[in-house]
């Protein structure tokens, strides 16, 4: 293998060496692209690199993570200096050595790499490896945190996309919907056209310019007359029923994110409340936006409840579809206390898709015991489903006021089941 004094070589001599066969370790390729000033060197690299990637097993992925890690990290001396230098004369020069010194090479190290075709792509699932990884090596997120300021940026809602997807979109896009639908599963091609094709039936997904064939994330609307209790009204309507003539309510039922790799980077609220806009234009007589959604942390959470209280223990043992007035009374008050008032560390709900919604700027409207009797429904939640609603005309305000006072906005029958 020849010496990697890559900073003396020549773009030219470089470039011949990458025509040669691909010998190179990873390691030894990462240096060359940092060291190489061509572009077409760089669009070399990147492929010989992200080839080399896609080689590796999952120790040699923990490796490569590892050298992220160390040596392409910040130098602290370089910023000490640079901090010092900015202290004393805050001009432009100074700015800019501190701003340098202050980012991780490896962010530079993953821009060049992003800059072959398809690079993109195969870089959200370097990321999706990463955050298996972190699981048992939690010094690793500190990569992941370079992984996440790139993508928020390359991700950004002015680059995104939303596409009507129905039942005439080409068949390798749809057969992604079958594959990503993440809440409530396609298990045939006839079932996800009776997804598709009715005529009060919607569904929209964000794509991005780099992955104009992969959905980043899709929304599956229901038009209704109503706001649907349980999710079987959705999706086991009869065929033979007409839809609505005139419908007055948008029901969100599925929202899926296609990629593992792309967690933390938040577009289904803006796909949400696009598809509103969009739909309200379409159909003027639209007065009511809401979901059907699961609560999916709801069942974990009670577990632990019952290590300390034998009547939740009992509730465990003794619910199923076929439960009486007073185990359905007992679940939907432990249902309003779970998502009202159990908090994380961040003193947001322990519900993930609680979260979500309230971020958005929903309202928890009402709370559906039995919304969804299928077996993964009872065993995700007791069959426990709720409706979070977006009022238009004030979702900023309740986004406002859940993002600076953790208020949790709630309609009054909800509020009622816990006396308040």
């Amino acid at each position: 293998m020849p010496s990697l004094r890559i900073d003396r070589w020549t773009p030219s001599a470089l470039r011949k060496h990458l025509f040669k066969e691909e010998t190179e370790t990873i390691e030894s390729l990462c240096r060359m692209m940092m060291n190489s000033d061509g572009e077409y060197s760089s669009l070399l690299l990147a492929e010989r690199i992200l080839n080399a990637y896609e080689k590796l097993d999952e120790a040699e992925r923990l490796d490569f993570f590892n050298l992220l890690r160390t040596e392409y990290d910040v130098d602290a001396d370089d910023i000490k200096a640079a901090a010092r230098a900015y202290a004393q004369d805050s001009d432009a020069e100074n700015l800019l050595r501190i701003t340098a010194a202050a980012e991780p090479g490896r962010q530079e190290l993953l821009r060049r790499i992003n800059l072959v075709s398809g690079g993109t792509r195969r870089l959200v699932k370097m990321r999706e490896h990463l955050l298996a990884a972190m699981r048992e090596n939690p010094e690793l997120k500190k990569i992941d945190t370079d992984f996440h300021h790139l993508f928020n940026a390359w991700f950004n809602r002015g680059f995104l996309l939303m596409e009507p997807l129905d039942w005439t979109t080409p068949a390798h896009i749809l057969e992604k919907i079958i594959a990503y639908e993440a809440v409530h599963e396609i298990e045939s091609w006839s079932e996800l056209r009776r997804r598709l094709e009715p005529a009060d039936r919607y569904c929209y997904g964000f794509f991005h310019p780099s992955m104009e064939d992969e959905p980043l994330v899709f929304v599956e609307v229901a038009l209704t007359d109503q706001i649907p209790r349980g999710i079987g009204e959705i999706l086991h309507r009869d065929p033979s029923t007409e839809a609505p003539e005139n419908p007055s309510c948008a029901i969100f039922y599925s929202i899926s994110n296609c990629h593992r790799g792309l967690a933390g980077v938040s577009f289904g609220n803006f796909l949400i409340k696009q598809v509103a806009t969009s739909l309200k234009l379409r159909f003027p007589q639209l007065k009511t936006f809401s979901t059907i959604s699961p609560v999916s942390g709801f069942r974990r959470w009670l577990e632990l409840q019952a290590e300390e209280r034998d009547d939740i223990t009992s509730l465990l043992a003794e619910f199923d579809a076929q439960a009486d007035e007073n185990q359905r009374n007992d679940l939907e008050k432990l249902a309003t206390v779970y998502l009202l008032e159990q908090k994380n560390d961040r003193n947001e709900p322990l519900d993930p898709v609680a979260r979500f919604h309230l971020k958005n700027g929903a309202v928890l409207e009402r709370i559906n015991i039995l919304g969804n009797p299928s077996d993964k429904g009872m065993e995700r939640s007791l069959g426990t489903m709720v409706n979070y609603v977006y009022d238009l005309s004030r979702v900023e305000d309740h986004h406002e006021e859940y993002v600076r006072n953790h208020r949790i906005i709630a309609s009054a029958q909800v509020k009622k089941l816990l006396g308040k």
